[in-house]
């Protein structure tokens, strides 16, 4: 199954380090992060668990919830958690979905519905290696594919999770490397009359479609 941003992200009943959970009400009224590893005690995604541990407390500042998952057993992810505790200096203090038979790969479309459980290349592993950010409406607004030897920055994650929670709010949207607290972009759907009524002081407009303003602050 193909995904694109704006489907519904496939619900699915799985075991993790947190106990058994069913996707969608796991997430509730949160967004959700789920980004995967391609395998446990792999050298990359050791530092990006740590790192996501560490980073765990600007995710709850924004209402998003952060789950991993890895084509290997549940057993084997609390081993590696000592690990990424001993080595990053923190273990992650969020759920670690196993999927060894690679139910949540296959629906999730990061591996092919041939791809056999236990029988698969370094080469294959790679594809494993994802991020889906998914609103509270259970649908996925971001999608980031990584190759194996490649870490992920999970600053852009927050940022890009800054700029959907608020063009989710507001009839903007942002700029190239756009910080949040930066002038934003007053989007291309809002009429002129009405961007005078929810912008009376007005804009910056180097051309008619570009119209600049700062961030609505509430």
């Amino acid at each position: 199954m193909s995904l694109r941003i704006g489907d519904t992200a496939p619900n699915f009943q799985t075991q993790t380090t947190e106990g058994q959970i069913d996707f969608h009400q796991w997430i509730g009224d949160k967004w959700a992060i789920l980004f995967s590893h391609p395998k446990d005690f792999t050298p990359v995604c050791t530092t990006e668990l740590g790192t996501m541990a560490k980073m765990k407390a600007e995710f709850d500042k924004r209402n998003a919830k952060i789950i991993g998952l890895s084509v290997d057993a549940v057993d084997d992810h609390k081993r590696w958690s000592k690990d990424i505790e001993e080595t990053q200096g923190t273990a992650p203090n969020y759920p670690m979905i196993g999927d060894p038979d690679l139910k949540v790969a296959k629906l999730y479309d990061m591996l092919p519905a041939e791809a056999v459980p236990g029988k698969r290349t370094a080469a294959d592993n790679a594809t494993v290696r994802t991020v889906f950010v998914i609103g509270p409406d259970k649908k996925i607004k971001l999608m980031l594919f990584y190759p194996m030897t490649t870490g992920r920055n999970f600053d852009e994650v927050l940022r890009v999770l800054d700029s959907m929670q608020l063009t989710a709010k507001h009839k903007v949207a942002t700029p190239v490397n756009w910080k949040q607290g930066e002038d934003v972009i007053i989007a291309g759907s809002v009429s002129d009359d009405e961007a005078k009524t929810i912008y009376p002081n007005g804009w910056k407009a180097p051309r008619p479609y570009l119209r600049i303003v700062p961030q609505p602050k509430a």
